[in-house]
């Protein structure tokens, strides 16, 4: 029963992510306003969550079917490596995504702007940094090994060897608690900014006898606050979808009778669905997202700011969805 509700689960999250994240890069990659330095963050984020499902989610699938792993112990490796430096990957570029959100947001005028040279030197090492560390348990320090439920494979947490444990050490302080710890400390001054901001702008608004200000700077502000609000959920998602595989992994070392084959799964299951959820949060929290795809793809009647580079003239009705979308 588990191996096909498994299956069946892994059937759907694999197709809505590999149709979702394809439709974010190619909808990011053709729209000029969207060819942002932050956007190109977003683009290494969708195209990695892509990846990750296209090579993982079929074989999954098909040991859920024959209920064990049917690929040989090569392949296990590298799907377990796989796995491993995608969720390095997601990581970084998550922890990139915050840095940028914090030094738009806090250091304002005093900030450095990102650059394009600079988001893809950022993206650059989030690959290089992620494969090297992945690469080490082919040498011996940890190793890839099929999971409990013989459906996926993952590090091997199981092995009574503190050189073996020592990998999961330092693998758990440099890709979760470090990261972890970096995005609350930026998150907590970005909040602390915003709120500042909006008390500046009340009582600014109080001396001149008016309701609210609406110059462009509180607009531009504005906009990078919403951005950090959908930094912001992509971080809580991806920290929902990989604790579990800290919690196995670590109760696997220090009470293995505790990691049963059915708790093994759901470290798959919640890392495998983040991978879904970063189309669906850009599509309903990014307004100049929906109007690229609207014009791009119509039939999801996805509505937003719109993108006029192109045409020099839009109809009434088309100003008014853009109206309705910035006042949202």
């Amino acid at each position: 029963l588990w191996y096909g509700l498994l299956g069946f689960t892994m059937t759907i999250l694999g197709i809505f992510s590999l149709a979702g994240n394809f439709v974010v890069v190619w909808v990011f990659m053709n729209t000029k306003s969207l060819r942002s330095p932050s956007n190109i963050l977003i683009v290494n984020l969708a195209l990695n969550d892509f990846l990750m499902m296209f090579v993982m989610f079929p074989p999954m699938v098909i040991n859920s079917y024959w209920g064990t792993w049917v690929f040989g112990p090569r392949f296990c490796e590298f799907y377990a490596f796989w796995g491993n430096m995608c969720g390095c990957v997601s990581i970084y570029t998550m922890v990139w995504i915050t840095l940028d959100r914090y030094n738009v947001i806090v250091k304002g005028m005093n900030g450095k702007p990102l650059t394009s040279n600079g988001a893809q030197l950022r993206n650059l090492f989030s690959w290089v940094f992620s494969i090297i560390w992945c690469i080490l348990p082919f040498f011996g320090w940890n190793r890839y090994v099929p999971e409990g439920n013989m459906t996926a494979c993952g590090t091997d947490y199981l092995t009574d060897d503190q050189v073996s444990k020592s990998y999961l050490y330092v693998y758990t302080t440099w890709v979760f608690i470090g990261p972890f710890f970096l995005i609350v400390f930026s998150y907590f001054f970005i909040v602390k900014a915003v709120m500042a901001h909006e008390q500046q702008m009340r009582e600014q608004a109080k001396k001149m006898g008016v309701k609210s200000l609406r110059s462009e700077e509180a607009k531009q502000t504005s906009n990078e606050c919403r951005l950090a609000k959908i930094a912001l959920m992509n971080v809580s998602l991806w920290f929902m979808a990989w604790s579990p595989y800290l919690v196995i992994n670590w109760a696997g070392m220090f009470s293995p009778s505790t990691v049963t084959p059915l708790f093994s799964i759901w470290g798959s299951v919640f890392a495998k669905a983040n991978a879904v959820y970063n189309p669906l949060v850009y599509a309903l929290t990014h307004p100049k997202y929906r109007a690229a795809l609207y014009v791009k793809l119509p039939f999801l009647a996805c509505k937003g700011d719109s993108d006029n580079d192109n045409s020099s003239t839009t109809s009434s009705a088309t100003t008014a969805v853009q109206e309705k979308s910035e006042q949202a």
